[in-house]
């Protein structure tokens, strides 16, 4: 086996917010962040850097994710298809791709929540706070990384969470990300408040998208629905099809897990681009008066967990296999 090549990085804006670029440098993390990966001729690889904290993921020997840490919410991007394609979102990590500047909160790939106590770690603005902090690298393995982070807002730590990423290869054209949430409540009880902004989300790219100068994309779900009939329903999964910016075609779909909260999910699927998995937003996608059906309490000390998978798939719906991808997925505990 050859040494592993230094991982190239992506010419990505830094962070707008001072303070969390200085929290960055201050930050302590065990030395096996920047330990070098274990090798392998193929398959993924990952390394951790500093200055900001990243971890960068590749996939035979090149770039695939890079979980990021120069923003109030970590995300990962971009997400590279089997062509070599990007298939999520590139602004406001990058610019010069002519795309619609909205929803700057939307960064590629994340998990955040509109709702936690009151405070708003979805939609956030430039400053102090809410912000969902890394506190720890746990550990970086050949195919997964763990991480530590903390959402915290108002002097307070609401939720602790740990959180583990797992990549997988299905075959030549398919990769799977497995995401794994645990959440515990922190200072005090932590009340996820029932609202459509969340949870577990992605932006897809332009030409995936149904709505925009050069949009070519559909979105799909598990129950067969088409389009905007997706937003606000039950699925096990929901999918953006299409070309992808290389005019090749790209499937980029989002599953849900049975041992999920109120599985099977409600989703915020929307013609620009957003697929999120949504377990609280019940008032939102159902049309209810009451704007407090969907919310949770954790008490102090009680955790809840998260699972779902991210695929990648370069090719058509028919042949990603998403049925067959999502049964296998949903028999694993």
């Amino acid at each position: 086996m050859s040494p592993i090549a230094v991982i190239p990085q992506f010419s990505i804006a830094p962070s707008d917010d001072p303070l969390q670029r200085d929290a960055m440098k201050r930050l302590i993390f065990p030395c096996l962040l920047f330990a070098s990966p274990l090798l392998a001729d193929e398959g993924f690889t990952i390394k951790g850097t500093s200055d900001p904290v990243m971890i960068h993921v590749e996939l035979d020997g090149k770039p695939y994710t890079t979980f990021r840490t120069d923003s109030r919410v970590p995300y990962c991007a971009p997400l590279m298809s089997a062509s070599g394609a990007v298939l999520s979102r590139r602004w406001p990590m990058e610019n010069g791709f002519k795309e619609d500047e909205d929803h700057p909160h939307h960064r590629s790939f994340w998990m955040s929540h509109g709702n936690v106590n009151g405070h708003d770690f979805w939609a956030w603005q430039f400053g102090k706070d809410p912000k969902i902090e890394l506190k720890k690298v746990v550990g970086i393995e050949k195919d997964s990384f763990t991480v530590d982070l903390a959402w915290t807002a108002g002097g307070a730590t609401h939720l602790t969470e740990t959180r583990t990423y797992g990549f997988k290869k299905i075959d030549a054209k398919t990769t799977m990300i497995d995401f794994t949430s645990k959440l515990t409540a922190a200072d005090g009880d932590a009340t996820f408040g029932d609202t459509k902004e969340g949870f577990f989300a992605i932006r897809v790219d332009r030409t995936l998208r149904q709505k925009g100068p050069v949009a070519k994309g559909s979105i799909a779900d598990s129950e067969g629905r088409k389009a905007g009939v997706t937003w606000g329903k039950r699925s096990n999964w929901v999918a953006f099809t299409g070309p992808d910016e290389k005019n090749e075609p790209a499937v980029i779909a989002v599953f849900d897990h049975p041992s999920n909260l109120r599985y099977p999910t409600w989703w915020h699927a929307r013609d620009y681009g957003l697929l999120a998995a949504n377990p609280f937003g019940i008032h939102d996608f159902e049309g209810k008066k009451d704007k407090t059906l969907g919310n949770l309490v954790l008490k102090k000390g009680e955790s809840m967990t998260f699972r779902y998978a991210v695929v990648l798939h370069h090719g058509s719906l028919e042949s990603s296999k998403l049925p067959e991808l999502w049964k296998d997925f949903s028999k694993n505990p």
